[in-house]
């Protein structure tokens, strides 16, 4: 049956515009990690962000920013800009484009004040200039740090600048800009959707699902690769919610059973939550012995709180001798095969889950480079087993990559496997 397209259900949400202040920002130093809050707080309230700038410490630039985003949107946030010091511009910047003069605010300043008394510190002249305020604009406190933040309301426009360091920003939005925004946004909300798929390229996941995604007009879809995983992310801006999400619902099922056993999650949890909630529902417990990916399984699954009642442990054997001594496999084995082959996997499988006493036991093993490869086995070689005492299953692959993409698609390519033991317990993974 063909699906039946949901045609013109996009509404028109509050559009916003983000923009960064920092020159440190423009480096391969330091990250902007705040317009990331930012963006999933303001989607919540179902106000769409259309486009992010980072712009460095320069008044000029930091204005053009502004003058550019207020001829689009209709919020626009700044992030920085707004400390003691002269390379700090962004009160400066926001004051000249909206035509207003900067006056200070002697209540602010008082609030500095009384913050380096609070902390038996001497105010430095220069903090003054943080008590400088364009006109009509509302201080918004920060009991976290001496920058005030400005709520600005100019021709039907909201103008709003935070502070830059996380834990300023954060409170700030959440107390006080967070609940006035909500008044604003309207009723258009923005839902969404999150399937994940392990072992596939982008390109096939593209062919298989495109014919389907593309005649739901009012979905946006994206999808975003990684290693050893593609998320497809759904959204829809909407002012009816019930039939939006009954289209969302109609086009995840569709998608799914095109994706077939690749998809392992509807709800954009990670392949190990995934993993941990199979072992946690079937009473099963694990015990690793990780070659190639040196604990990485281990860390990956003690994440995710609770990981005691399934994880029994694991061995990082990266030496033949540790290989032998500590779990197990016979050194004949490794002499014969090869320490990176199927038949040292399995033995690694084997034999880790009979010393822990585990429901199962998972062995990796394989070559992440950049050097060790062999025209037989090269760099990105993988040989990955699961056992249970009755049967044993297994996995081989050759990724791509540098040594922490190989690692960490082999990571993938193994917590799949135990994904596909209890999920699909009588075909092959």
């Amino acid at each position: 049956m063909q699906p039946t397209p949901q045609v013109g259900y996009k509404e028109r949400a509050m559009q916003a515009e983000i923009i960064a202040v920092g020159s440190e920002l423009l480096t391969p130093y330091r990250q902007d990690t705040n317009s990331l809050f930012l963006t999933d707080r303001l989607n919540r309230l179902g106000i769409e962000v259309i486009r992010k700038t980072i712009v460095g410490d320069d008044r000029k630039q930091i204005a053009g920013a502004f003058a550019e985003a207020l001829r689009r949107a209709e919020l626009v946030i700044s992030i920085g800009g707004l400390g003691p010091t002269e390379d700090d511009q962004t009160r400066e910047a926001a004051a000249e484009v909206l035509g207003r003069r900067l006056r200070r605010d002697e209540a602010v300043l008082r609030e500095i004040q009384e913050r380096f008394r609070r902390y038996g510190r001497k105010m430095a002249p220069v903090n003054e200039r943080q008590a400088m305020v364009p006109e009509g604009a509302e201080p918004l406190p920060n009991p976290n740090g001496t920058a005030p933040g400005l709520w600005i309301e100019t021709d039907g426009r909201l103008v709003v600048l935070l502070p830059g360091p996380p834990r300023e920003l954060m409170p700030m939005f959440l107390e006080h800009v967070e609940p006035r925004l909500r008044e604003r946004a309207g009723d258009v909300l923005l839902l969404t959707r999150e399937l994940r798929v392990a072992g596939m390229a982008e390109s096939d996941v593209e062919q298989r699902i495109a014919p389907i995604y593309t005649r739901y007009e009012g979905v946006q879809t994206t999808l975003l690769a990684s290693p050893g995983e593609i998320q497809i992310h759904l959204r829809a801006w909407t002012r009816d919610p019930e039939h939006a999400n009954k289209t969302l619902d109609e086009l995840t099922d569709r998608l799914a059973v095109a994706l077939g056993t690749h998809l392992f999650t509807t709800r954009g949890e990670s392949l190990e939550e995934v993993v941990a909630r199979l072992l946690n529902t079937h009473g099963a417990t694990l015990a690793l012995a990780e070659s190639i990916t040196g604990g990485l399984i281990a860390q990956r699954l003690t994440s995710i709180p609770g990981s005691s009642s399934y994880l029994v442990g694991g061995i990082v054997c990266y030496s033949n001798e540790v290989k032998t001594a500590w779990v197990g496999v016979p050194a004949e084995l490794i002499r014969q095969k090869g320490a990176v082959s199927a038949e040292v996997a399995l033995a690694l499988a084997q034999q880790i889950r009979e010393r822990s006493g585990a429901t199962l036991g998972l062995g990796i093993t394989g070559i992440a480079g950049p050097g060790g490869g062999t025209a037989e086995k090269p760099v990105g070689t993988v040989f990955v087993a699961l056992a249970d005492g009755r049967r044993t299953i297994e996995r081989n692959a050759h990724f791509p990559g540098d040594r922490e993409r190989i690692r960490w698609q082999a990571a993938q390519l193994a917590l799949d496997l135990i994904r596909h033991y209890f999920q699909f317990p009588t075909g092959q993974p």
